[in-house]
């Protein structure tokens, strides 16, 4: 090979770096413009154009092969979903999308027959922005789209609105403008070949711009439609499959159905007859009947009110009962209203989409028990609902006696350990411990009050709050008293939660505080002397049927707490200034004493302050931002004023 002059080497150099980097055509062609100013001569310029014409043809040679590697990339990749075909939208999404990406068009589109309708429709797009367009429906024959569907040949337009090939219609047009698209590729989607194929749909590309589609990217579209036909098809067939399926598993419903029958009798039989024996409870013959019967399972008291249940909390008389308030009354009068129907005809009764069975021990009704989500009780099942009510009854009969001999020994303990804790400490340890209760660990004291006339049953919803989690509960000069052991939460978390449950078992408004925690006899004792302090500050603010603790009564916590934590209540109050103020250098706090002192006057203010009436109005805005918009309310305004002194007094 012939050396080459040197002075067109770097010119053949830069050629290699543009065919590297896949630079644009027009870069190759300025390697020769720039070798002619660099004063080669003609004929190494002429060396230099065949050298770039070269490169371009190579450089057109490795896009094309870049392309049909991602095309086969991407063929592979469907051929993959394909196979693990589990919905077919997404698997016409990808398609469509594919399609776009390597045709590079502004949008794709794939459509389906309508049967019921006798035309197609939109069933996916991508890169649509007209809604027009995406909810566009064709006939048989009409636009490009109707002659795909028809003559199941792959049909091209570069301009489409131009194009007198197709049938055009005002809808379609219409659509069509409104997408913007110029210029249209669309091929069948292929059940079959030859002769014998069905056409089940069509896929599009389409620009924005006039283009004319090489013959490339026809046949690429074709094997993307082929692809999309196989997809649906396979849908189809598994759709199919799933029907068969269906229509077997009817067929064999009613086999199943009567040995699931004789099934449950047999096992229903066994396990309520273990759980009377070993003395089982409320909760678990609920689970029992639920998983029976296989529905949701509530047992409510004589009045209507839920003691145990099976129910999700979406539904059922659990939260319809438990809700409290004129609603929670109202639904439990009407329990009590079919428990008693039941009752009188001997029977379970369908009332309100439930059954309902009257829970009795001789003539006295101790509850009911419901059964949610079972319409078609009959036979087998609905004799087992029956005798899981005697069953209940039983168990009730045993829960209320030890119940009310654990309150009897509870509040002889409760009573002693509030009114003389320091008389034998060691003596009202061990007692607890004998109950379960170790006094010496730490515990939360809350002490509820309800109306008059639900304050029987405020103690008995104390009992059943409380079930099993080894707290104690007793009647305590008028109010219930209840001690928990310590948890995540503290006494004003710990006062809320009881609140609102006690509130839904009651079915009236309850009312509790919370003190502690609290380790020890003479602690306990002290936690529920501040507890009633604080129960009876909620009375006075109006604060009936809420809980709280004496830290979060502001002001009135720091009064009956029995620490008096000033600090903590400045610190509480007036922190988001204080520590504004620390960061930034600035004065709110002192502005807000100066604005209180002066009677709330902005012009006394602004002249106390020494400063213009328009900054005492911007520190009071960014006051009103970290304290909030009701800091200028009385009841704020007199905590943050008392906080303001203490904080002056202290320095803290």
């Amino acid at each position: 090979m012939p050396e080459k002059n040197p002075s067109v080497v770097p010119q053949l150099r830069r050629l290699l770096e543009l065919l590297a980097s896949d630079a644009p055509p027009e870069d190759f062609g300025a390697v020769a413009a720039e070798a002619r100013r660099g004063g080669a001569d003609a004929r190494d310029v002429a060396e230099v154009e065949q050298a770039a014409a070269a490169a371009l043809r190579v450089r057109g040679t490795l896009r094309q092969h870049r392309r049909r590697e991602a095309e086969l990339t991407a063929l592979f990749d469907t051929a993959g979903d394909l196979a693990a075909l589990r919905d077919l939208d997404a698997v016409l999404r990808s398609i469509v999308r594919r399609a776009r990406m390597l045709l590079g068009t502004d949008t794709a589109y794939l459509t389906l027959p309508d049967e019921a309708a006798g035309d197609t429709y939109m069933r996916v797009t991508d890169g649509s922005v007209s809604e027009l367009f995406q909810n566009l429906r064709l006939q048989l024959g009409e636009g490009l789209g109707g002659l795909v569907a028809q003559t199941a040949r792959p049909y091209a337009s570069p301009d489409y609105r131009t194009d007198e090939r197709f049938h055009h219609t005002g809808s379609i047009d219409a659509g069509v403008l409104d997408e913007g698209l110029v210029a249209i590729l669309g091929v069948p989607l292929l059940l079959g070949s030859g002769s014998g194929g069905k056409v089940i749909g069509a896929l599009f590309a389409a620009d924005r711009a006039p283009r004319t589609f090489s013959p490339d990217e026809v046949a690429l579209l074709c094997s993307l439609a082929d692809h999309a036909a196989i997809a649906i098809d396979t849908a189809k067939a598994m759709a199919d499959a799933r029907a068969a399926l269906a229509e077997l598993a009817e067929a064999n419903a009613v086999i199943r159905e009567h040995s699931a029958a004789m099934q449950r009798a047999e096992e229903s039989h066994d396990r309520l007859t273990d759980l009377v024996l070993r003395g089982g409870d409320v909760p678990e013959v609920a689970a029992a009947v639920a998983g029976l019967l296989e529905g949701e399972v509530t047992v409510h008291d004589s009045g209507g009110w839920p003691l145990s249940s099976t129910a999700r909390e979406s539904g059922g008389d659990a939260q319809a009962s438990g809700s409290g308030g004129a609603a929670g009354a109202d639904a439990a009068a009407a329990l009590v209203a079919a428990a008693e129907e039941s009752r009188a005809a001997a029977h379970a009764v369908f009332r309100d989409g439930r059954w309902v069975c009257a829970v009795l021990a001789g003539q006295e009704l101790l509850g009911s028990l419901v059964l949610h989500g079972r319409p078609d009780l009959e036979g087998p099942d609905r004799r087992l609902f029956e005798r899981s009510g005697v069953v209940t009854a039983l168990l009730l009969l045993l829960r209320r006696s030890v119940a009310e001999t654990e309150n009897r020994v509870r509040g002889d303990l409760m009573t002693d350990l509030l009114t003389a804790p320091d008389r034998d400490p060691v003596g009202l340890v061990d007692r607890g411990r004998r109950l379960g209760v170790d006094l010496n660990r730490p515990h939360l004291l809350l002490v509820a009050e309800a109306g008059a006339a639900v304050r029987e049953r405020l103690a008995g919803a104390a009992v059943q709050y409380l079930f099993g989690s080894g707290s104690v509960s007793a009647e305590h000069a008028g109010a219930s008293v209840l001690l928990l052991p310590c948890g995540d939460g503290g006494p004003g978390e710990a006062a809320r939660a009881a609140a609102g449950q006690l509130t839904q078992l009651v079915g009236a408004p309850v009312t509790v505080a919370g003190a502690g925690p609290a380790a020890g006899p003479r602690a306990i004792a002290d936690a529920y002397a501040e507890a009633a302090r604080c129960l009876r500050a909620l009375r006075v603010l109006g604060r009936d049927g809420t809980g709280a603790c004496a830290a979060e009564l502001g002001f009135l916590g720091v009064l009956l707490g029995k620490d008096h934590d000033v600090d903590g209540f400045v610190t509480t109050t007036l922190g988001p200034l204080l520590d504004y103020d620390a960061q930034r250098g600035t004065q709110l706090v002192h502005t807000l004493h100066a604005y209180f002192g002066c009677g709330g006057s902005l012009t006394r203010a602004k002249d106390e302050l020494h400063v213009h009436i328009n900054t005492v109005v911007q520190r009071l805005d960014r006051v009103q931002t970290l304290l909030g918009p009701d800091w200028n309310s009385p009841e704020r305004a007199l905590e943050l004023q008392l906080a303001l002194r203490l904080h002056l007094l202290t320095g803290s």
